[in-house]
């Protein structure tokens, strides 16, 4: 069982600090926050409860389901629940909106015309997608914006506490509230990597591809090593995966082994051609990695151009095939 959360003390200035102080360039624990969150998902209440044990004071949360109720019942026992307008109210400093992304901007929306947010108040997001245009709303409002995405797989329990120490989180900030978001990170235990508004899509899809991605790459090999009777994919699985992942992290392609790099086609082609009568819904998957393996792998001059051509002919051939 994990250890309950133990909130750290942080300096104060005393109540008669002002806000602009925090957000203009107060040193890091010049500041208690008063924060409401709403969305209690897993990165939500995460998130809330770290700020908990950062020293901050975060007065409610908004969550209307089970499973939110239950997050909020381990990792933030101590806040109320309450209306998605109530805890905006409440948040007399920060307002951390973590819902799903399609669901950001109608949120916000709804905020701002209920007039339930303030001039001042920070209106920050937990999404990698969306930069500060989704918040056009509360800026109109006199809020000030800030994306503030971690980079980071969340379970909704206390032990995503533990991973969030160094690890790095997307912002997008006015340049006057860049303090304040540097502030907020470090109290997180994480470093803040600037993102661009205009770049926001390709940072989240370049983590979307290499994190949610890598899940299903792994499950469909572990349905495939079943396929072929090992009993406990897994166990062959975790030294090769961790050893691929730690050596592509800091190898780049020259991390690159296996067939597609060598230019061996008929290997590949006996792949595909099982593949194709064990789980075709495998093969276009196959297909797409091993073409883009092969790319990479003739750019960084780990196969040569004409070792490939067999290759490539294998693999547009099965292209053709999945295609017909």
């Amino acid at each position: 069982m994990s250890a309950p959360l133990r909130p750290r003390p942080a300096a104060q200035l005393g109540p008669a600090a002002p806000w602009d102080r925090a957000v203009t360039g107060a040193p890091a624990t010049s500041r208690l926050l008063t924060v409401g969150v709403v969305g209690a998902g897993r990165v939500g209440a995460v998130l809330g409860a770290a700020l908990v044990a950062a020293g901050h004071r975060v007065v409610a949360v908004a969550g209307r389901s089970g499973a939110s109720r239950a997050r909020l019942a381990l990792l933030l026992p101590e806040v109320p629940r309450r209306p998605v307008d109530a805890v905006a109210d409440a948040a007399a400093d920060l307002l951390l909106i973590a819902v799903p992304d399609d669901a950001l901007a109608g949120v916000v929306a709804d905020l701002a015309e209920r007039g339930a947010l303030r001039p001042g108040q920070v209106v920050a997001h937990t999404s990698g997608a969306h930069g500060l245009a989704v918040l056009a709303p509360a800026a109109a409002a006199g809020a000030r914006p800030l994306a503030l995405h971690p980079a980071m797989t969340f379970t909704g329990t206390p032990d995503d506490l533990a991973r969030l120490a160094g690890i790095s989180y997307g912002v997008t900030a006015p340049a006057e509230l860049r303090p304040l978001a540097a502030r907020l990170v470090a109290d997180l235990g994480g470093v803040p990597e600037w993102v661009a508004e205009t770049d926001r899509p390709l940072y989240h899809a370049a983590l979307a591809h290499g994190a949610n991605h890598l899940v299903t790459l792994v499950n469909e090999a572990t349905d495939r090593l079943r396929d072929a009777g090992v009993a406990r994919p897994e166990k062959v699985l975790a030294p090769l995966l961790r050893a691929a992942l730690e050596n592509a992290l800091r190898l780049g392609d020259d991390a690159l082994t296996g067939p597609v790099s060598r230019g061996d086609a008929g290997t590949v082609e006996r792949h595909l051609a099982r593949l194709a009568a064990t789980a075709p819904e495998s093969v276009p998957a196959y297909l797409a990695l091993a073409r883009r393996t092969a790319d990479r792998a003739i750019a960084a001059g780990r196969l040569r151009p004409v070792d490939a051509q067999s290759l490539l002919g294998v693999l547009a051939n099965s292209d053709r095939g999945v295609a017909a």
